[in-house]
C-alpha cells in the first residue's frame, strides 16, 4: 500500500466486533486455573463457551462474513463456527487489509463472548473467576492495540458487579493504554447493586471523566435486552424476519438508557464524562431529545428547571451517537442532531453490517453535506474523543507487520 493510499484512509469506524479465539483466557490463564476461565466444549455435539460449570453460550462465528469473503443474508450465520467465517473477525493482520480495502483507517471494537455490556460474564459463580475473565480480555484486548499500530482500538469490559474493582479496572486500562471502557446498562438486573442513577456509580463516573475514559452503552448491553430476536417479532414469523424486527428494535431500546441516564442527573454532576450510545442509530435522536424537554419541562412548577441546562442540551454536551445504514437522518437531520456528536460504524461483522460498499454508503448518507460536516462525522469526532491522531506519510504500518493468533 502506497503512502498517499494510507494518508488518506481519513475514516473511523467507531463501532466493530471481534470474534475471540478459542484460546483467548486459557493462553493467558494462570496456572492451574484455564479450567475456571472462558473455553470452549462439546455440549450436545456444539462448541460452546463455558466457565467452569457455568455455559455462557454457543461459540458461533459472531460473523455474517463467510471465509471466502461472502456476505450471508438472513439467519444461516447463527449455525456457523469459527472455522466458517472470514479471519478478518478474529486475527489483526487479516483485519487490517480489510480496512485497507474499505478505507478504514481506525476502528473501536467491542467483545462477543462476554455480552455487549459483560454481562455473561457476571452470571459466573466464583469471584476470582469473574475477575480474570475481564482482567485476561483487557489485556488481550491492549495487545491488539499494540500490534495494530494505532488503528483498533477495543474498548475495555468492567466488572461492574463490583463498583470498587470497577473503578480499579478503569484505572488500569487507562494505564495499559486502552481508550474507553464498555458497561452494562442495567446492573441491578443481574446483581443486588443499585442502578446507574445511584449516587454508588458516582466514583466509577468521575474517575472515567479524570482519565477520559468514555463510557459505552452498545445496545444488548444487559441480560434482559441481548437477544438476537427479542420479544418484538410475533410468533408466527420465520428466522429471518424475527431477526430483521428483532435488530430494528433492539436500536431503539437504547433511548430508554440514555432517557435515564440524562435524568438521573448524571451528566449534571460529570459534566466531563462522555457517553457513547452504540449501535444504535441516529435517527430517533431528535424526537428522543424533544420528547425529553417536553417531559422535563411539563413536570415542573412554573416551568422552572432544577439542573442548569434541558436534557438535550445535557446530549449536545456530553453523549454521541453511531449511525451506519442511514440516510435520511444524515441528509435531512443535521443540527437536529449535534453535527459534532455523530459517529460513523460499520458494525463489521456482525448481521446489519457495511459490507463491500462502504464508501458507497458514506457518500448516500452524506450526500449534499457541508465538508466540515462530513469530517467532523467521518473523523474528527472520534479521533478526538479517542485520542487518535490522523495518519501522516510516514506512517505507513503494512498489514502483515500486525500479529494475531487465528485459534
Amino acid at each position: 500500500m502506497s503512502q498517499t493510499a494510507f494518508a488518506d484512509l481519513q475514516v473511523i469506524d467507531a463501532d466493530t466486533h471481534y470474534t475471540e479465539p478459542h484460546d483467548l483466557w486459557t493462553s493467558r490463564a494462570p496456572a492451574g486455573l484455564a479450567e475456571r476461565l472462558p473455553r470452549v466444549v462439546d455440549v450436545d455435539g456444539h462448541p460452546t463457551w463455558a466457565v467452569g460449570a457455568t455455559t455462557l453460550g454457543r461459540a458461533m462465528a459472531s460473523s455474517v462474513i463467510d471465509r471466502d469473503g461472502n456476505r450471508c443474508r438472513g439467519s444461516a450465520f447463527l449455525a456457523w463456527g469459527f472455522d466458517d467465517t472470514h479471519p478478518g473477525a478474529y486475527d489483526v493482520a487479516t483485519r487490517l487489509e480489510v480496512m485497507d480495502e474499505i478505507g478504514i483507517h481506525a476502528q473501536i471494537v467491542y467483545p462477543n463472548v462476554a455480552g455487549f455490556g459483560g454481562q455473561k460474564f457476571a452470571q459466573v459463580g466464583d469471584p476470582e473467576s469473574r475477575r480474570l475473565c475481564v482482567e485476561i480480555y483487557n489485556d488481550a484486548m491492549a495487545e491488539i492495540q499494540d500490534a495494530s499500530h494505532g488503528r483498533l482500538y477495543p474498548m475495555a469490559l468492567l466488572p461492574w458487579w463490583d463498583v470498587a474493582a470497577t473503578v480499579a479496572e478503569a484505572e488500569r486500562i487507562a494505564a495499559a493504554g486502552l481508550r474507553g471502557v464498555n458497561m452494562t446498562s442495567d446492573p441491578q438486573v443481574q446483581s443486588e447493586l443499585p442502578d446507574l442513577g445511584d449516587r454508588a456509580w458516582d466514583p466509577l463516573w468521575e474517575t472515567c471523566a479524570d482519565l477520559a475514559l468514555p463510557i459505552h452503552f452498545h445496545i444488548g448491553a444487559s441480560q434482559t435486552t441481548m437477544s438476537w430476536y427479542g420479544s418484538s417479532p410475533w410468533p408466527s414469523l420465520g428466522d429471518d424476519q424475527k431477526l430483521g424486527i428483532g435488530s430494528a428494535m433492539m436500536y431503539i431500546t437504547n433511548a430508554r438508557v440514555l432517557a435515564n441516564i440524562i435524568y438521573s442527573g448524571m451528566l449534571e454532576r460529570h459534566p466531563r464524562l462522555k457517553v457513547v450510545s452504540v449501535e444504535s442509530g441516529i435517527g430517533w435522536i431528535p424526537f428522543v431529545l424533544e420528547a425529553a424537554d417536553h417531559g422535563y419541562l411539563a413536570g415542573r412548577v412554573d416551568h422552572t428547571c432544577e439542573w442548569d441546562l434541558l436534557p438535550s442540551e445535557y446530549f449536545r454536551r456530553q453523549v454521541y451517537a453511531c449511525y451506519w445504514f442511514e440516510t435520511t437522518a444524515p441528509t435531512r437531520l443535521l443540527g437536529a442532531i449535534p453535527v459534532d456528536r455523530i459517529l460513523f460504524e460499520t458494525d463489521f461483522p456482525h448481521p446489519t453490517c457495511l459490507y463491500g460498499n462502504v464508501r458507497e454508503r458514506i457518500d448516500a448518507s452524506l450526500a449534499g453535506a457541508p465538508e466540515d460536516a462530513r469530517q467532523r462525522i467521518l473523523w474528527e469526532n472520534a479521533a478526538a474523543l479517542y485520542r487518535i491522531e490522523a495518519p501522516g506519510p510516514d506512517d505507513v504500518v503494512m498489514a502483515a507487520a500486525a500479529t494475531g493468533s487465528p485459534r
